[in-house]
């Protein structure tokens, strides 16, 4: 495992080879700190104990963790002894490489062979401070013989206080079914119509929301600190997940994830494969988002 720091004037983050995560991200602004992401506890903390981790070669869940595509059938191995699901990709569980990097930017490539899964691919990843932003950039090629349908996302955790507030505009939302799996699309409730800021709800939230607009801002206003996130247009859809003491005991309500994707949950099995891209052998994906903190004024 490796460990790099970006730093310029202003902004600082910390990426960790093990999992390609983002292990925090820090703004200073009239000398406070201001954490933007969730800062992982230690060097060595795992992708779900980071600030953010990669989505790859798809994010979220497939149902039965089987899907049919140009007339064959696949199958998924469980990657995580608490869920039955083979979950979000396997790049948040490989360990990457450093293929360059200097003081704002880092470049990290990762290869995957297959095991328990359909896939073989390679991966890149560019983490980049420029112009007071943090821009994340990911690639995947298909390595493998057959097309298959590919994703890419990542799944930020970011702060979450009493004051924190979210905008992320939307068309509509799908359900939760049980196992954690995508259920149907719905109209979007009060509670979580993001057209306008709005606090996160005080309950368990772990919903997708289609044809997002790939804009997003949160506000801390206990610090004077509005994060803007843009995404490239590849990034139709999120994710919003609030955590609760039932599924994580230790919740202290201190965090929410905010998470762009390419493509819908379970893409694998909708008729237009929700986003997912069908990439033949040697075919690439590719896309960023960008975080840039401005006072609040």
């Amino acid at each position: 495992m490796t460990t790099v720091e970006l730093r310029d004037k202003a902004l600082q983050a910390r990426i960790s080879t093990q999992g390609g995560t983002v292990l925090g991200l820090w703004w200073e602004k009239q000398g406070e700190r201001i954490p933007l992401l969730r800062g992982a506890h230690s060097d060595d903390a795992d992708a779900l104990s980071s600030g953010c981790y990669p989505l790859i070669p798809f994010g979220n869940r497939v149902r039965d963790n089987r899907f049919v595509f140009n007339g064959r059938d696949y199958a998924f191995e469980p990657n995580t002894s608490w869920d039955p699901h083979y979950l979000h990709g396997d790049g948040w569980q490989g360990e990457w490489t450093v293929l360059q990097q200097s003081d704002r930017q880092v470049e990290l490539a990762l290869s995957h062979a297959g095991k328990g899964t359909p896939y073989q691919y390679d991966a890149r990843q560019r983490f980049t401070i420029v112009d007071g932003a943090f821009e994340l950039q990911m690639s995947v090629t298909n390595r493998g013989e057959a097309p298959l349908p590919f994703g890419l996302g990542w799944h930020p955790y970011f702060p979450l206080t009493s004051q924190t507030v979210l905008k992320a505009p939307a068309a509509r939302m799908w359900s939760e079914g049980p196992g954690w799996l995508s259920g149907e699309a719905t109209d979007i409730p009060e509670d979580l119509d993001f057209s306008r800021p709005r606090p996160l709800p005080h309950r368990w939230v772990n919903n997708g929301f289609e044809d997002w607009t790939g804009e997003a801002e949160i506000s801390w206003p206990e610090h004077g600190t509005r994060l803007r996130l843009t995404a490239d247009p590849l990034f139709k859809h999120a994710f919003v997940f609030v955590s609760d003491s039932s599924f994580d005991p230790g919740f202290q309500r201190d965090y929410f994830c905010f998470e762009p994707m390419s493509h819908l949950a379970n893409g694998h099995n909708l008729p237009d494969l929700g986003g997912l891209v069908p990439l033949a052998r040697g075919e690439v994906l590719a896309g960023g988002i960008r975080l840039r903190p401005e006072a609040i004024t």
